[in-house]
């Protein structure tokens, strides 16, 4: 193990040690050694590439490997030595020699099979470090058919308890509590277990299990899979309110009349203002549950973050989100609507929309300053 450490730190002395390494050792159809190291990501794909030196009997071809080591795993830091690939290389050679070809598959199931070999030979080790190597792992299952389908054995998932699960045996799991109308799985997830604890909590408190999905590459991830895998689909934590994260034909009664939602959702409409082409709603939630929330639309919302990671411009795609109001919580079904003077009304369904904002990280400067002063002259 010392040597392979040494070696690395010798190729690439200002990188952190390597998570570990696959040595390739093949003569049969063709001749190829060498030593791939899977480097420190920390959430990150932004790595210098051509880190992969190419040689052939020992003499020194290139950096740009592109043509032979599969895109994703150029990521990757080492050395292949193949007396098969002539000194003289060129892009259309490469592309049409059908050696290249055999070596690009080789590599492929290597690595594949050993990241299988660790995780069957340590879980523990191999979910200590999946942080890093699961980006490699994600983003080899997006671009390598052959790769998604290996990548089954290995390929992990974690909830905001810290538990990992195999992704198959996590569908598995969830089919039972998460299965809606439609018999589709469906997986909740959140993108930060800290911003979005009020949204995880209400979630856990249905029986639902919540995913931590905040790798840089899971938007195109949870995309490829909800292709790949049957009758799977993704919901983040705060899309919806907690009993149509999974939908179902199920329905609470509210304990307001027709007549009082009405006027209830007119004092907010008239409170709130532009909701930028959001919505108000009224449900009939349990009273556990927040007095106002906010929801971020799924399909909006991920196609926004999706453009943003390519650098495109957002467009004609509002900024906007739902406020949900539960008229079983007793602010709304009781305080509320005992109130008599209407500047009261509005400023307590006004303060309670700034909660739910509060919720999201919605809240800031001004704003901010203006509801804690709210907050103090309400406590008075």
């Amino acid at each position: 193990e010392e040597d392979y450490l040494n070696f690395y730190r010798e190729l690439y002395p200002m990188s952190q040690d390597p998570l570990f390494w696959i040595h390739l050792n093949i003569d049969y159809p063709f001749n190829l050694t060498g030593i791939l190291y899977f480097p420190k990501l920390n959430n990150s794909l932004e790595v210098q590439r051509n880190k992969i030196q190419l040689y052939s009997n020992q003499v020194y071809v290139t950096d740009d490997v592109k043509e032979i080591v599969p895109e994703f795993l150029l990521l990757l830091h080492g050395v292949i030595d193949s007396p098969d690939i002539p000194l003289n290389v060129s892009r259309s050679y490469l592309q049409s020699d059908s050696n290249v070809r055999k070596i690009t598959s080789y590599i492929t199931k290597k690595v594949a099979d050993k990241l299988k070999q660790l995780y069957k030979k340590d879980k523990e080790k191999f979910e200590s470090k999946w942080d890093d190597v699961g980006t490699f792992v994600k983003y080899g299952m997006i671009s390598d058919d052959k790769f998604n389908d290996k990548a089954n054995a290995f390929c992990l998932v974690k909830n905001t308890e810290g538990e990992y699960s195999l992704l198959d045996d996590y569908i598995e799991k969830i089919k039972d509590t998460q299965q809606d109308k439609y018999d589709r799985k469906v997986i909740i997830y959140a993108t930060n277990e800290h911003e979005q604890h009020g949204y995880i909590s209400s979630a856990l408190a249905y029986g639902y299990d919540v995913l931590l999905m905040n790798n840089m590459i899971d938007n195109h991830f949870m995309q490829h899979l909800e292709q790949k895998k049957d009758k799977v689909t993704f919901v983040r934590v705060d899309s919806d309110t907690p009993d149509k994260l999974v939908q179902k034909d199920e329905e609470k009664e509210s304990v307001l009349s027709e007549k009082q939602q009405e006027k209830v959702k007119s004092l907010f409409e008239s409170s709130l203002g532009d909701l930028k082409g959001g919505s108000i709603e009224l449900r009939a939630l349990s009273p556990e549950d927040h007095p106002v929330m906010i929801t971020k639309p799924e399909f909006m919302r991920r196609m926004k973050e999706m453009q943003m990671m390519q650098g495109m411009q957002m467009g004609d795609l509002p900024e906007s989100h739902n406020v949900v109001i539960n008229t079983n919580h007793e602010l709304i079904a009781q305080k509320l609507v005992a109130m008599k003077s209407a500047d009261k009304k509005e400023r307590f369904s006004k303060y309670l929309y700034d909660l739910a904002r509060l919720n999201q990280n919605m809240l800031k400067g001004e704003e901010m300053s203006n509801f804690i002063k709210t907050s103090i002259e309400f406590l008075r």
